[in-house]
């Protein structure tokens, strides 16, 4: 059983990461223990917090107060509007949970969302988002991104084989050596993370109806078939490629753990569309557990006291319970 409590990182101080926070401390207080790292003076006014020095103290604190490592940043607390002068701060809050998991001090990292125009106007982030900047601080060449949606029957789990790029260039970046390390990335993080023996991953192809026999794309015959055939060889229960618009409905998904797509709204849409509010964002390949909620920052209605705070919470109950296989 997981003892030490999970780190949530601040995430960018003008959304609405610091008021879910508080809102997952008061669902979560008697369920389980986390500690949010980042400057207090970003939290909502009357928020219940208690300062602590050592991750170890926040299961005790968790009864009464959401507890924090407070991190001074230098930029306002104004919320809606982001502060580059933050972006130091913001970056730093990562590391720190990022130290503090692989320290053992923290038994998984939750990130809160962050603004990277900000991050690179304030501090010349040089990475794509989260999952880039993680996979260079633990040191590891491949990571992939998983969008999880546990609470609904059957669960979805998804994986982008290709991310944050133009759907133009998508068939050049789809290569095989690319794909097969996306599955076995995948395939090794179902058995690790979620406990499942033997994982069963669906691929879907790239083109409409997986290129009906060539009529509308060769990629799907000459790139993902024959990585999918190798692996199956290998011993891997991988199927495909299958026609993207059929993977998703309720018999289809009882049919495997998850489903690697090969580009992002392909494999994102489905998620948000099933369920919208309880999505969770996983880090598979990293040496330490990582989940972020499925949102972006919503700066636009932060402090307005309607964020809902859902994707948060299953984003630290999922990087609990994943610790406790790891």
């Amino acid at each position: 059983m997981t003892r030490a409590p999970v780190a949530l990182s601040c995430g960018e101080p003008a959304g609405i990461g610091p008021e879910i926070a508080v809102s997952a401390w008061s669902a979560l207080r008697e369920e389980m223990a986390f500690f949010w790292i980042g400057d207090p003076r970003h939290l909502p006014d009357g928020a219940k917090y208690t300062c602590i020095t050592n991750p170890a103290d926040a299961p005790d604190a968790m009864a009464d107060a959401l507890p924090v490592l407070p991190l001074s940043l230098n930029g306002s607390a104004r919320k809606g509007t982001p502060d580059p002068a933050n972006a130091s701060g913001v970056i730093k809050a990562i590391e720190t949970g990022v130290a503090l998991v692989q320290s053992g001090a923290a038994c998984a990292l939750c990130t809160a969302p962050i603004h990277k125009k900000a991050l690179i106007d304030g501090a010349g982030f040089a990475y794509p988002g989260h999952t880039e900047f993680l996979a260079a601080l633990a040191g590891v060449d491949q990571v992939v991104m998983m969008l999880a949606a546990e609470a609904i029957t059957p669960p979805l789990r998804v994986v982008p084989a290709t991310i944050h790029i133009p759907l133009r260039d998508v068939p050049e970046r789809l290569t095989a050596e690319s794909l097969r390390r996306t599955l076995e990335i995948t395939c090794q993080g179902l058995r690790d993370r979620f406990g499942i023996t033997h994982p069963r991953i669906a691929v879907s192809g790239l083109n409409p109806h997986a290129g009906e026999a060539g009529a509308m794309g060769h990629e799907d015959a000459a790139v993902i078939a024959p990585v999918i055939n190798a692996l199956r060889d290998a011993g891997m229960d991988v199927t495909g490629p299958l026609p993207a618009d059929t993977m998703f409905h309720a018999a289809a998904r009882a049919r495997y753990d998850a489903a690697v797509a090969m580009y992002h709204d392909q494999a994102l849409i489905p998620i948000k569309t099933l369920d919208f509010d309880g999505g969770v964002n996983v880090t598979l390949g990293l040496p330490f557990v990582r989940t972020s909620p499925d949102h972006g920052t919503a700066c636009d209605i932060a402090g307005m006291g309607i964020a809902r705070p859902d994707s948060l919470i299953a984003a630290l109950r999922l990087a609990h319970r994943m610790a406790d296989r790891a």
